[in-house]
């Protein structure tokens, strides 16, 4: 019964050491794929600490260095002594298969840590003193790590394999240019001839201070992707997914107010309207989580599952701040915890080649601005998001501030939105201008005013 809740293979790790002792390249080649509690014998997980070590630092490996190295942390009696060296050095001739070798130990680390995180959870559950909530947490977390561990392989490629593959994601974006757009639309032209649409494997961040309208603008953002016949799934970690529902019903209508709907007081003829738009808006391939208790775990976890069924093009996260970040490290800040879920957010993204939207709050620093504007340095918490982003978009709304105009433009700030593109990777940056409803629930192309289109027709004094 121990060798299957334990599997294992004693006289292969054996095998690797030899390899590591006897080989100068031998740690060169599985330095970074194996790690000490990989190896299932005490005392073999006790030398290739040691082994790992000297590696790191840079020194020569043979028998006579790493028998003073376990001397020096005074246990090389508990390994065995210098003649358990020489057998170890015995066991192999060279390090022909040890990368095979490697990942053999590697796939049983994995089994092992399975076996015993589910047996874990098994006496969660049958333990009716422990939240639910908490047994899934665990699960997904399960997942994640038994995930990451079993990542075993190389990302290192050649220029020939390099070019291949970059001349075939080309004729993909190629194949399926419509107007300059190769990702998924994001509704707004302007925004899709800077970005030429969402594109896969990027983070894209969407940042403003609260009640700017960060969730109005990612259900636009969703809506446009789902009539477009992406799948959506929409991570919301603040609003109700009923609530959701609501700004799109509006946004669907265009006629009916959120106030009206809010409270319920509306005409036959509004009714009708709203029972129209739930019918098409239900045909629309998106799906909403509104568990507040997600972190980037299980937000993973649930986006691979749907992936594995064609169900995910683009996820959303609503929003970072409020995403749990619990973890098992301990003394960690705020800002660390915020950079991890950040990178996880960018993870998902690569590790999905989708899309991902993440939202998150800026600090009140613009506010001590003239024009309110906001910059990069606002993002509240951490400078990793920054970092971890392929694209940053800033939301800004004069009219909030009380400002009857937008600085750079002198457009009118009634209905006007602005989405600062601050960071992209991959393109140029700039000034998106959107027109919006008072409700925020319809989000569109801006318009200028008459008043402002004639204004800048005419000609200027001295011209």
């Amino acid at each position: 019964m121990s060798e299957i809740l334990n599997p294992h293979d004693s006289d292969l790790e054996a095998v690797v050491l030899g390899a590591c002792l006897a080989e100068t390249a031998a740690m060169v080649l599985v330095g970074d794929k194996l790690r000490p509690e990989m190896f299932y014998e005490a005392k073999y997980s006790e030398i290739y600490a040691a082994l790992q070590s000297m590696h790191r630092a840079g020194k020569v490996i043979d028998i006579i260095t790493a028998r003073a190295e376990l001397a020096l942390r005074g246990t090389l009696e508990e390994v065995g002594g210098a003649y358990e060296l020489a057998r170890l050095a015995g066991c192999v001739a060279s390090s022909a298969h040890l990368e095979t070798h490697a990942l053999i130990l590697s796939r049983m680390h994995v089994r092992r840590e399975m076996i015993r995180g589910m047996h874990a959870l098994l006496a969660s559950a049958a333990d009716e003193t422990i939240d639910l909530d908490e047994v899934l947490m665990g699960l997904n977390r399960l997942a994640g790590r038994l995930d990451n561990e079993s990542v075993f392989g190389s990302c290192l490629r050649g220029m020939d394999r390099l070019m291949q593959d970059t001349l075939k994601q080309l004729e993909d974006r190629m194949a399926n240019n419509s107007g300059g757009i190769t990702g998924i639309p994001t509704g707004l032209l302007s925004l899709d001839k800077l970005t030429a649409g969402w594109q896969k494997g990027d983070l894209i961040v969407i940042a403003a201070r609260p009640s700017v309208g960060k969730t109005a603008f990612a259900l636009h953002l969703a809506l446009i992707a789902g009539r477009a016949g992406k799948h959506v799934l929409v991570n919301s970690l603040e609003m109700q997914g009923e609530r959701l529902g609501d700004r799109w019903l509006c946004a669907q209508t265009g006629t009916v107010g959120a106030t009206d709907l809010k409270t319920g007081q509306l005409t036959e003829q509004e009714r009708r309207e709203i029972i129209e738009a739930a019918r098409e808006l239900s045909r629309l391939p998106i799906r909403v989580d509104d568990n507040p208790k997600r972190n980037m775990s299980s937000i993973r976890s649930t986006a691979i599952l749907q992936k594995s069924k064609g169900l995910c093009d683009l996820l959303i996260i609503d929003y970072l701040q409020l995403c749990d970040v619990k973890s098992d490290q301990k003394n960690r800040n705020r800002e660390q915890e915020v950079a991890e879920a950040s990178r996880g957010a960018k993870l998902i993204a690569k590790e999905l080649d989708i899309p991902v939207i993440l939202l998150c709050q800026l600090n009140r620093e613009c506010e001590l601005r003239a024009d309110k504007r906001p910059a990069l340095s606002d993002l509240r918490e951490s400078g990793a998001i920054e970092q971890d982003a392929d694209i940053v978009m800033l939301l800004y709304r004069p009219a909030l501030y009380g400002l009857p105009t937008e600085r750079k433009s002198k457009y009118s700030s009634e209905g006007l939105g602005m989405a600062i593109v601050a960071k992209h990777r991959n393109g140029e940056t700039g000034d998106v201008y959107f027109g919006h409803n008072p409700s925020l629930t319809r989000i569109g192309e801006y318009e200028p005013t008459l008043e402002w289109m004639r204004k800048n027709a005419e000609p200027h004094p001295g011209h």
